[in-house]
């Protein structure tokens, strides 16, 4: 007996696999509950891939490709607040409960800033001149790869290999019930994280160019007919996703509870970012979202019962199991 697409969509198939989704989702939330404390740094961590997943999915959605020099322009935005915490904003002491002080919030939009126009250069440079020789997606992929090489020797060629660290200093933990215990920096980043979502939200449905972004994503061709300007639409995805990924790379180091940042910090995390990406629905900027906080949670819990070196792998793993019953992602179009 071959199994063919109306066996696949028959009632008892579709039931079962909506027993099986059930299962598995309940299975998690207990898993979660279970290691509550785990499960809420999971949520903080989810905040940070959430930028940096809207980012990569906002590329896809206008372009179709992905954009592997996308955790690297993550560790490039870090490292320029690095540069100005040390040797450009003066120094300051913590500010509040916080283990930073008050240039770290200079330091974030001028760092979203720098890494934006580094996105909208490599498009104008690289990008773009791919697209009017119509190069293939592959060689596209090629040259994103080529690209995020170029800006990791950058970083280590400016600021050597060694581990650097944002200016910190100690704080305590506000204790909960339940064993929860939560770091003031990660309530900034979860706050930052939100703040930056709403703004794009707001962006893409209430302006002119929100808009005009989201009809190229749907159907390039139609909205250049519709005057359109679709170049101009490339350049503000493009900086957009630069402004989410340098704010990500910064979050990011103040999510370490050492602040530490290093040249592969960005592309160690991109396994992560494309599962998250992958199980919201590709193209989906509210799904990479979604994704990237249940992948967020099932790294963080994992390490209960593993090592946390395989963090990448459950990521892995939590993307197949969901493609396995959402093959277009949780929030994904549908066939």
């Amino acid at each position: 007996m071959f199994i063919t697409a109306r066996t696949m969509r028959s009632p008892a198939v579709v039931r079962a696999s909506r027993v099986a989704q059930a299962v598995l989702a309940i299975v998690f939330v207990v898993l979660a509950l279970s290691e509550i404390g785990l499960a809420v740094n999971g949520i903080f961590l989810g905040s940070v891939l959430a930028l940096g997943a809207v980012g990569i999915t906002l590329v896809f959605g206008v372009m179709r490709f992905a954009n592997i020099a996308h955790g690297d322009m993550m560790t490039m935005g870090a490292y320029v607040a690095f540069f100005l915490l040390v040797s450009v904003l003066p120094e300051h002491t913590g500010l509040g409960p916080f283990t930073f002080g008050f240039p770290l919030l200079i330091a974030i939009p001028v760092s979203m800033a720098a890494v934006a126009a580094l996105a909208v250069g490599m498009d104008v440079l690289v990008f773009r001149r791919l697209r009017l020789r119509r190069a293939n997606i592959v060689t596209i992929e090629i040259a994103s790869l080529g690209l995020a090489i170029a800006i990791r020797g950058f970083v280590q060629m400016i600021w050597d290999t060694p581990v650097r660290y944002f200016p910190n200093e100690g704080r305590q933990h506000f204790s909960l019930p339940a064993d929860i215990s939560i770091a003031p920096n990660h309530l900034f980043v979860s706050g930052a994280a939100l703040v930056l979502a709403i703004a794009l939200h707001l962006l893409l449905t209430r302006t002119k160019q929100g808009k005009a972004m989201r009809a190229t994503s749907d159907n390039a061709d139609l909205a250049r007919a519709s005057g359109i300007d679709t170049d101009r639409v490339l350049l503000w995805t493009w900086g957009i996703a630069g402004a989410l990924a340098g704010a990500a790379g910064v979050l990011l180091v103040i999510f370490n509870a050492t602040s530490q940042l290093k040249p592969t910090m960005g592309f160690q995390l991109l396994v992560p970012l494309f599962a998250a990406v992958v199980v919201g629905g590709i193209g989906n900027p509210y799904g990479a979202f979604l994704g990237a906080m249940l992948i967020g949670i099932s790294m963080e819990v994992s390490t209960a019962w593993a090592l946390p070196t395989y963090k990448p792998a459950i990521a892995f793993t939590v993307m197949v199991i969901v493609l396995l019953f959402r093959p277009r992602g949780i929030l994904g179009s549908k066939d």
